[in-house]
C-alpha cells in the first residue's frame, strides 16, 4: 500500500471514530430515548404477524456510502423454500471467502491485491467464483471484482447476527 493512501484511509478512519465518540449511539438512539426505537417504528407499520426488517447507512473503509433496506412479512419468509437459500448462505460459509468480501470492502480490488490472502491463484479463482456465482461479488473489469452495493448492508447484517 503506498503512503499517501494509508495515510488517507487513517485520516478517514480518525474522523469516523471521533464522530462515532461523540454523538450519541444510532444503535441506541439519543440519550433518554427508547432503545428500541426502530423495532418500535416497524411494529407500528406492521400488522401481527410482523414482519422482519434490516436497514443500514454505512461508508466502508475504501470510502463508499451505501443506504439499504430490506423487509419481508413473517408469513412470506416462514412459508418460503428455505433450501434456495442454501447456496447464497453457504458461499459465505468460508472463512478464505468471508476474507476476500472484507478486503474488498476494505479498497482491494485486483486478483492480484487480493491473491496475497489466498494460496494459489487456483484457490483465490475458486473462491472468487463462488461469491460471484452467489451475488456477494460482481466482476467490475477483467481482474477487478466488488461487492455489489445492495449486497453491502445484508453481508453485514448475516455478520451481525453470527455474532454471539
Amino acid at each position: 500500500m503506498e503512503d499517501e493512501e494509508l495515510v488517507e484511509r487513517v485520516g478517514r478512519l480518525e474522523e469516523r471514530v471521533a464522530r462515532l465518540e461523540s454523538a450519541d449511539s444510532p444503535v441506541e438512539g439519543p440519550k433518554g430515548e427508547d432503545a428500541l426505537w426502530a423495532l418500535n417504528a416497524l411494529k407500528g407499520r406492521v400488522d401481527d404477524p410482523g414482519a422482519v426488517l434490516f436497514t443500514g447507512s454505512v461508508t466502508v473503509p475504501s470510502g463508499e456510502h451505501y443506504e439499504w433496506q430490506q423487509g419481508h412479512p413473517v408469513d412470506d419468509l416462514l412459508d418460503d423454500d428455505w433450501s434456495r437459500a442454501a447456496e447464497t448462505l453457504s458461499a459465505l460459509a468460508h472463512p478464505v471467502r468471508l476474507l476476500l468480501l472484507r478486503e474488498i470492502l476494505h479498497g482491494a480490488r485486483t486478483t492480484a491485491e487480493l491473491g496475497a490472502h489466498v494460496g494459489t491463484t487456483g484457490q483465490l479463482y475458486h473462491h472468487l467464483r463462488q461469491l460471484v456465482a452467489a451475488g456477494w461479488l460482481r466482476t467490475t473489469a477483467r481482474g477487478r471484482y466488488s461487492v455489489p452495493g445492495e449486497r453491502v448492508v445484508p453481508i453485514l447484517t448475516v455478520l451481525a447476527a453470527a455474532r454471539r
